[in-house]
Order: structure tokens, then C-alpha cells, then sequence
């Protein structure tokens, strides 16, 4: 289970724009703004859908280790809209929308590289 979870990027506006997209068929959204005066004068955003819970921040420093984050989908539809979204934002398909058995029976799942490389995944656990 995660409570929440940062990342750094290298160009905070583009992948704000990128999340913008990307969040939306997940019911999310950017819910914050660290004023900067508390970060160092670094840009840090927070998305979720009742409290931020994946941060982006602002990062010059090489290198940006990439990460994997897996966002959790109400439907299929949604991790489906999901992936049509991160593509149209400018993300690079890592596996497209689908049932991942290897996982478990119910894991259905879909996969993108966003601006960073970073490997962000939206999934559905329900059988439906």
C-alpha cells in the first residue's frame, strides 16, 4: 500500500502538463503547490484525488534515478482512458492495457514511460 510517493524531474512544467493529462481518467488531480520559500526554491506538486499522494519535484541533480509508481484504477476503463491519456500527453508505451496472469488472475494493468523515463502504471484488481 502506498501512502504516498515523490519522484524528481528534470523539467517541472512538462511533466506537470504530462500528470495534468495522465491523472485526469484516474479521478486525480494536482491538489498542491509547496510554497518554494519550503523547498529551496525547487517547484514540488502534489496529485491524488482526496490528499496529495505523488509528488513531483524539480530536480537538476544527474543522475535522476528512474523509478516505477502503479496508480490504483477503479475500472478497467479507467487504467484503459489512463493509457490512451499518457500516450496522447507524450508518454512512450511500456505495455499496453491488459490482463497480467503472470501477477495474478485479476491483475489488469497498463504501462508508460512519462518525460523522465520514469515507469508509471495504472492497474485494476477487480475481476471485472
Amino acid at each position: 500500500m502506498i501512502d504516498h510517493l515523490g519522484i524528481n524531474v528534470a523539467d517541472f512544467e512538462a511533466s506537470k502538463a504530462f500528470y495534468d493529462k495522465v491523472m485526469a481518467p484516474l479521478g486525480a488531480s494536482l491538489l498542491y503547490m509547496v510554497p518554494e520559500e519550503y523547498t529551496g526554491g525547487a517547484k514540488v506538486g502534489g496529485y491524488g484525488r482526496d490528499r496529495p499522494v505523488f509528488w513531483l519535484q524539480a530536480s537538476t541533480e544527474e543522475p535522476r534515478t528512474q523509478q516505477h509508481v502503479a496508480f490504483t484504477a477503479r475500472s478497467r476503463a479507467e487504467v484503459d482512458a489512463f493509457h490512451a491519456a499518457a500516450l496522447a500527453a507524450g508518454g512512450k508505451d511500456n505495455g499496453g492495457p491488459g490482463l497480467r496472469p503472470h501477477y495474478h488472475p485479476n491483475y489488469y494493468g497498463a504501462f508508460v514511460f512519462d518525460p523522465d523515463g520514469n515507469n508509471v502504471e495504472a492497474v485494476c484488481h477487480d475481476p471485472e
